[in-house]
């Protein structure tokens, strides 16, 4: 039985051009947007596991990588010191246990990267591992959100984002609306997408919990059932968390809820189920702590009847969808027409999950080679390194 020995947490910071916050009073990282000129650096962490048979399990963050994952990061990671890395379910289980108190979001960067290490220890990728059959995935455009800068200002805009995704490849495509959640404005670009793209594209919206009443929701909804929208994402600002909320608004419209993005864990995501809350189950690896906790979620969607959509995009997210049925599309986010993901990048295989990713066909592959299928930029990483913590 192999033991880990040793654990290295790398922070490290990255630039992105044309994006900026979208207003200097709120430092969210959910708050930047398109800012013609612009640049932003942002900060992510890589974790690395080693253990004493020499091999190496490795993951760096994308959306999941704030300062508040990376702190729950550092506080878990001793807690690996001396355990086997193949059992990742006793892992899973004590950490679990172990941070109950918070809400896990550094549980899955240590979780993915016992993963990785299982996968490269056996030669093997982590999709075939979790018995993937899905070797490519149908991806929709996932918009930043809405702005006041000449980017996705309007729903013209909106409408013309959509038609070059449309001639990418994409089939699908979901709005972001505006900070200020306005519900006439955000109507009005819900209808007016549907008018134009309705009969060629899958169209979905999430006003990332930004219209303030659930009044504000329903008005919206409304919109959705007009122009045939395929779902409603966390509408409100209960913050996505209400199952009696949401039971209401499905009651009073069409158009399927998606939910669960900001719920934790299998438990909480079932009693969210079952309570009538949503259509369809949200799960992410870096969210949900790991591919451990995301394949629980997916299956607990399985047994229940309902498809449960990857949350984000990246190497885990795809591996995780690879086997899983129940799942329609890849989130390619977050995406604009004049700028990047703000993923970090760090891979030094061709691995990309920018707007032009996709083929003709607009779906993304699934990695196959050893581990999550991706190489590291390990002279980026180090070259841009604002710290390194080492667990032994």
């Amino acid at each position: 039985m192999s033991k880990i020995d040793r654990i290295e947490i790398h922070e490290f910071t990255f630039d992105v051009e044309n994006l900026g916050l979208e207003s200097e009073s709120e430092k969210a990282v959910y708050n930047i947007g398109y800012k013609p000129g612009g640049k932003i650096e942002l900060s992510k962490y890589a974790v690395v596991i080693r253990a004493d048979d020499g091999t190496r399990g490795e993951y760096v963050t994308h959306w999941v990588g704030t300062k508040a994952a990376l702190a729950q990061s550092l506080m878990m990671a001793p807690n690996l010191i001396g355990r086997d890395p193949e059992q990742r379910e006793g892992i899973f289980d004590d950490l679990k246990r172990e941070f109950r108190q918070y809400d896990h979001m550094g549980h899955g960067p240590l979780d993915i990267a016992l993963w990785d290490l299982a996968g490269k220890k056996y030669g093997t990728s982590v999709a075939k591992l979790l018995g993937g059959y899905r070797e490519r995935l149908p991806a929709y455009a996932s918009t930043y959100h809405a702005d006041r800068r000449g980017g996705l200002d309007s729903k013209e805009a909106f409408v013309a984002f959509a038609e070059q995704c449309f001639e990418t490849g994409y089939r699908a495509f979901k709005i972001h609306g505006w900070h200020d959640g306005d519900t006439r404005e955000e109507a009005d670009n819900v209808r007016y997408m549907g008018e134009r793209m309705g009969d060629r594209m899958t169209l979905m919206i999430d006003p990332a919990c930004e219209l303030r009443t659930f009044a504000d929701a329903l008005y919206v909804g409304h919109a959705c059932d007009d122009a045939g929208f395929f779902w409603l994402e966390d509408p409100f600002r209960d913050a996505g968390t209400s199952a009696f909320a949401h039971k209401r608004l499905r009651e009073k419209i069409k158009t399927p809820l998606l939910q669960t993005e900001h719920i934790r864990g299998i438990e909480p995501k079932a009693d969210f189920l079952i309570a009538g809350g949503t259509d369809f189950l949200r799960a992410d690896p870096e969210y949900d702590m790991g591919i451990t906790g995301c394949m629980k979620i997916a299956h607990l969607a399985e047994a229940m009847g309902v498809d449960c959509e990857i949350h984000a995009c990246g190497p885990a997210h795809r591996a995780c969808m690879s086997a899983m049925r129940n799942s329609n599309f890849y989130e390619v986010a977050l995406v604009g027409p004049d700028c990047p993901n703000a993923v970090p990048p760090v891979y030094a295989c061709g691995y990309s999950d920018e707007l032009d990713a996709v083929d003709a066909q607009g779906c993304m592959p699934v990695p196959q080679g050893p581990g999550l299928g991706v190489v590291y930029d390990w002279d980026f990483i180090q070259h841009r390194r604002t710290a390194r913590h080492c667990f032994e």
